[in-house]
This record gives structure tokens, sequence and C-alpha cells, in this order.
């Protein structure tokens, strides 16, 4: 069970977050010195693997047991014409998770990822945060809930991500709400009419319910699937497991337990730039860059899979590698 019942137990839980191991960190920064290497040859390897360190407790991390959680859910807000696709697409696309016949998959099998498909409540979309809050509290404390219980404590790394007709409209709505600005852009695709009509709608839709406090901003213009990500990646932080960030969606899903906590996203890496035009931005504001830029935009957690591998390759490099005594080579 979840270990709170209301936004203020979750927002005290963030403030209680662990924090990295600094004995472990310091042991892995010794021991990448000592690798059979000029010092800083592999570049931001060396930097990934003394990171993850610190958050699993150990000088040699590992990358052995990835966890991805795909969080579906549907948004009231679809109604106003805001996506290219109907929101039954949610559904069809479950389904097709479920099946094994997604991108997201596939790169789960290519980097042993283990993969939890998680439907939240796809019968009954959200508000129409036009017109209501998206969620009321007991709503967005459920889907937080429903994120942390799924996440595998025996994990060593997490990956989460998103299904939802509309839900690129949300995370606009959510990034102008905590910092201002324009933050909309074409999602799935949508033609200039869609794209004025998802403007409009995060217009209205962050002047009615803000200001408020950053949680109730991931309550009243998020979604089931953004809340799930979040408590996902709140849960990923208690059991010391580092996190990778997937696209816009889901750094927009972060972006609200890092404004309500400045620490909170510090077990966490951004796997890749997304084409959707907010997103490097919003990585900006949240300090993260991106191990990769490929030029993706599916979501679904797709991108940080595929940096899973990247991972993958900086940890194995320091905890597999010799130091210069093992190997018996002289370090000059």
């Amino acid at each position: 069970m979840a270990p709170f019942k209301t936004l203020e137990d979750f927002a005290a839980l963030l403030a209680q977050g662990p924090g990295p191991d600094t004995e472990a960190r310091a042991a892995a920064e010794a021991r990448n010195g000592q690798l059979t290497k000029p010092p800083g040859a592999l570049g931001q390897l060396e930097e990934l693997a003394i990171w993850a360190a610190g958050w699993q407790k150990t000088e040699k991390p590992h990358c052995d047991a990835p966890q991805i959680i795909i969080f579906a859910g549907n948004h009231g807000v679809a109604a106003k014409g805001v996506s290219a696709f109907p929101p039954e697409v949610t559904h069809q696309m479950v389904a097709n998770f479920e099946h094994g016949g997604a991108a997201i998959n596939q790169l789960a099998k290519t980097f042993g990822a283990s993969m939890k498909v998680v439907p939240l409540d796809l019968d009954t979309p959200t508000g129409d945060f036009t017109e209501e809050p998206a969620m009321d509290e007991a709503a967005c404390v459920a889907a937080l809930a429903a994120g942390w219980e799924a996440v595998d404590p025996a994990a060593d790394f997490l990956v989460v991500g998103e299904m939802g007709i509309g839900n690129t409209t949300s995370a606009a709505a959510i990034a102008t709400a905590l910092y201002g600005g324009d933050w909309v852009g074409r999602g799935t695709g949508v033609d200039d009419d869609g794209l004025a009509r998802k403007q409009a709608a995060v217009d209205v839709g962050v002047a009615r319910h803000t200001p408020c406090a950053p949680l109730d901003v991931l309550a009243r213009l998020g979604g089931r699937e953004l809340a799930g990500m979040a408590g996902a990646i709140a849960a990923a932080r208690a059991h010391s497991i580092p996190v990778i960030l997937d696209g816009f969606i889901c750094t927009a899903a972060a972006a609200p337990l890092a404004v309500c906590q400045s620490d909170a996203l510090d077990h966490v890496v951004a796997g890749h730039l997304s084409e959707e035009g907010g997103h490097g931005r919003l990585l900006a504001q949240l300090g993260k860059d991106p191990l990769l830029s490929f030029g993706l935009r599916l979501g679904e957690g797709s991108g940080a899979a595929l940096a899973i591998g990247v991972m993958k390759g900086a940890l194995a490099c320091h905890s597999g590698m010799a130091t210069f005594a093992e190997a018996g080579v002289s370090d000059g």
C-alpha cells in the first residue's frame, strides 16, 4: 500500500526522500580513477556510473533488472478536438502493449527490461479541465498510489511511460501553470486548427485553475497516467532506484515534484530529447541534460527505454573493467 492518503501526505514524503549514499559515490569515484583508461576517457559514461553508484548504494552499480511501467489514462479535454486521434485509441494501444506489439515491447525485450502496463479507469475520462478540475484530490491520490504500488522494489532502474489521447495538452497546461510561457506543440500531429484548439484549451484551463500548489496543478490539469508516473518516480526515490525520464509528457508529470521539493528529481536522468517543441525547455527548467537526441516523439517510454542501453554500457564499463593493479598495467 502507498504510504499516503492525501496530497499533503505525498508532499511530506517528497520532503523526506532519501539522498544518495555519499560513501558509495566516493568509492565509485575512487574506483573510476583506477580503471584501465586515461582519466575522463569515457566522458559522460563515467559521470552516469558514479551517479548510479550513489543511488544504488554500491561501488559497482548495475543495470541488470530494469523495469518499464506504462500508465494509460483518458482525458476529458480530448472532447475539445485537441488530438489527431480519438480517445478509443488509448484502449487499443493498451491491448497492443499487452500483446507485445508496440515499439516499447521490442525495446524492453532488447534491453532485458521487465514491463508492466497499468490502465487507469480508461472508461472514465478525467474532467475536461477547461470546465472543471481534471481530478479531485481523491482521484489524483488514487493515481499517485497506483504509480507508487506498481514499482518493483527489486528493480535496479525504472523507466515510466504513458499512453493517453490528449495528454500532450495536459502536459502543456502543467508546464504553463508551473513556469509560465507557451508550451503547446503539435503532439500526435494536429493541424493548424487543432493546434489553435489545443492552445485555447490550455489558456482557459490554466486561467481557471491557477494559481495553486504544484501537486494541485497535477490534479487539476493533469491526467491519471501523468499522476501515475509521478507516483512511480517518487516511489523509486523511496526505494533508492534511479529513474530514466522519457519525453515531454513524462517530464511534465515529474515537474510538479521538483517544484514541490527542489531535490525530488536528483535520482533522475533524462533519457532523451523528444521532437515535441517544449521538451528541451522543460528539461532545462529541471536542470537535466538528455542522454540521446534521435528526434523521437512516440512516448510510451520509448526514448527512455533506448537510453537503458547507454546506462548498461556505462555501468558495465565502470563495474566490469579491471583496475590498473588488477590488470598488471602501469598507470604511469
